[in-house]
């Protein structure tokens, strides 16, 4: 497991806020509350918040407002989140389908892609029935079409990617600050 020599170094590298995008399944919500465990940083669920903003759940949002303006609602929240705040953000699996919503998650921060195995995802949600987009559709063969629109997306909006599969949350957070480690490191080098 790659982990930072302190807490300290941690927390020069965590010094913005973190973005985490990827596939619903890929691990984002379990690896936000573990760096908020292990480094102390504040998280915010993007739909828990959009749900507590709306007074609804993301499902009846989906049924009722439809998904644009979901998606209306995640740009909304994330062009509020302040700069340098340390928080590491758990996205929703289409934040990083709008650039708008890139734009703003740089601005901010540095963006994280967790990545998984279309067999890893379903094996994640299949006894999920918060995912709308999953309702009717949790197959393997749609989770891979899905993941295949959408991975040029979050190729081209993370400044890293981590693979989740078959790794424990301390382990993905270790990997995660190794990343963004060599990524400063290269910066720095060049500059």
């Amino acid at each position: 497991m790659n982990e930072p020599e302190s807490l300290q170094q941690a927390g020069q590298i965590l010094d913005g806020n973190l973005f985490l995008i990827g596939f619903m399944g890929a691990g984002k919500s379990t690896v936000a509350q573990a760096l908020s465990a292990l480094y102390g940083m504040e998280v915010i669920e993007m739909d828990g918040e959009i749900e507590r903003r709306a007074g609804r759940s993301i499902s009846d949002i989906f049924s009722t407002l439809g998904e644009e303006a979901f998606r209306q609602m995640e740009t909304e929240l994330i062009t509020t989140l302040e700069p340098g705040k340390r928080l590491v953000v758990s996205c929703g699996g289409g934040t990083a389908m709008r650039e708008v919503n890139v734009q703003a998650m740089r601005r901010s921060g540095s963006i994280v892609w967790l990545t998984a195995t279309p067999e890893t995802i379903l094996a994640r949600v299949a006894d999920s029935g918060s995912r709308p987009l999953l309702e009717g559709h949790k197959d393997l063969a749609y989770i891979q079409t899905m993941l295949r629109q959408r991975q040029p997306k979050y190729e081209a909006a993370a400044d890293i990617a981590v693979a989740t599969d078959g790794k424990d949350a301390a382990q993905i957070c270790g990997d995660i600050l190794a990343a963004l480690k060599a990524r400063r490191q290269g910066r720095e080098q060049e500059g």
